[in-house]
């Protein structure tokens, strides 16, 4: 239970960090305590993405994996953040992600700071 608060808040810190950083990655909300809520639920959102579905993705996209020696990697993350806006979409939340490109950056600032985060809050 703890680790999975842990990547929770890592994820949210991470999503709020690409919600600052890129222009075209938006979060709109009434007050902070709105958006700080929003950003709990798409971190929640998120981190269900990449339990359930990532996995599937990549083993179906091991070939290019290997072909591209892990840089694929950049493209399925990409592809999980703009999942994660679309259910956010469908579930009423406003966060939104504007095109690949954005949702390629979005994925490594995400990937960089969550892993980051994780370092930090999972000291004993």
């Amino acid at each position: 239970m703890k680790t999975f608060i842990i990547k929770t808040l890592a994820n949210a810190a991470a999503l709020a960090v690409a919600v600052w950083l890129i222009p075209d990655i938006g979060l709109t909300g009434d007050d902070n305590a709105d958006k700080a809520v929003t950003l709990l639920l798409v971190a929640l959102i998120f981190g269900v993405v990449n339990f359930v579905v990532k996995p599937l993705v990549q083993l179906l996209s091991l070939p290019l994996l290997l072909l591209t020696l892990g840089l694929f990697t950049l493209v399925i993350n990409a592809l999980m953040l703009m999942l994660t806006s679309w259910i956010a979409d469908e579930a009423d939340l406003s966060f939104h992600v504007d095109g690949f490109w954005t949702a390629v950056l979005g994925g490594l600032v995400i990937s960089i700071v969550s892993w980051a985060t994780s370092m930090v809050l999972d000291r004993d």
